[in-house]
């Protein structure tokens, strides 16, 4: 799934996330607030559609932490869990949350079994082709780093002569490499069969820092030892090819009227607060988006 969300292998890396830390462990408890106390925007909810007035269907390929991922109870959860139900709240009608498989999640739309999509998905212009994009997120590779950055790291740079631990088999192995040229003393990597092998190396003193999907990344921080092993840095000099995406709801091209109900919905979430709390309750404010855009990768 992140394969193709992300150019690299982060679902290896989620997963091992998951088993460093288990399915439910260190999960933002539930909020009151989330969605139960969110007014209906009138002004979107008139732009929805009649056939979607009873319900829209959401595709996601569960897990892919922090976005989302099941809890205790094997309910879903996470960040697109809960924007997807205040989006529902403000155009007033139930997002039900579905766990679709990656490879047959266009498809699912296609035939109908549902409306949209929310799994962390890249908005790309070869998936424009077939979907529109409501982007509302935008992340890169961020660096995690022990607790207290003893090493003050903030940007790719910042690595050069030092020890990295990363995953093997990864994009930010890659990123790394196309860092290193720019580097008079060279990263050197310690590579791993796991995310969590990775970080037991970081938290050894082996390595300076790990190198990792901007939302994993975070999750890592928030979680790993109750959210005491790490933080997490967000560079901003990231080599061209490794810099920052967009994500985006991804509706079906005939149904755009659903997708400006969406955008307006969403919209309406980042003005009055709600979308920043959200971040914020998964440790994601770093990735946040100014305006709710439709398909903003040009």
């Amino acid at each position: 799934m992140s394969i193709s969300k992300f150019a690299g292998l982060a679902m290896l890396a989620t997963a091992s996330v998951f088993a460093l830390t288990g399915c439910a462990s260190g999960t933002p408890a539930a909020e009151e607030t989330t969605a139960g106390t969110i007014a209906v925007d009138e002004a979107a909810a008139a732009l929805l559609p009649a056939e979607f007035k009873d319900g829209i269907s959401v595709a996601s390929d569960i897990p892919y932490a922090p976005m989302e991922l099941f809890d205790e109870n094997d309910n879903p959860t996470g960040f697109d869990y809960d924007l997807s139900q205040a989006i529902g709240a403000k155009l007033g009608v139930k997002l039900t949350f579905n766990d679709q498989d990656w490879d047959g999640i266009i498809p699912s739309l296609q035939s109908g079994t549902h409306d949209i999509i929310m799994s962390g998905m890249n908005d790309t212009k070869e998936r424009q082709e077939v979907l529109d994009f409501v982007d509302y997120f935008s992340a890169g590779f961020a660096v995690v780093v022990p607790a207290g950055n003893p090493e003050m790291i903030k940007s790719f740079a910042d690595l050069c002569g030092k020890t990295v631990a990363i995953q093997t088999a990864t994009a930010q192995i890659d990123l790394v490499n196309a860092v290193n040229p720019s580097c008079s003393k060279k990263i050197a990597v310690l590579e791993f069969p796991t995310d969590g092998d990775a970080q037991n190396a970081i938290r050894a003193g082996k390595a300076s820092a790990g190198v990792n999907d901007g939302q994993v990344a975070a999750y890592t921080a928030q979680t790993a030892g109750e959210g005491k092993y790490f933080e997490v840095v967000v560079p901003t000099d990231a080599p061209e090819g490794y810099t920052s995406v967009l994500t985006g709801i991804g509706v079906l091209k005939k149904n755009a009227d659903l997708t400006k109900a969406i955008q307006a919905a969403v919209q309406s979430l980042i003005d009055d607060g709600t979308y920043a709390s959200l971040l914020d309750k998964w440790n994601l404010s770093a990735f946040a988006v100014a305006e709710a855009t439709i398909n903003g990768t040009k």
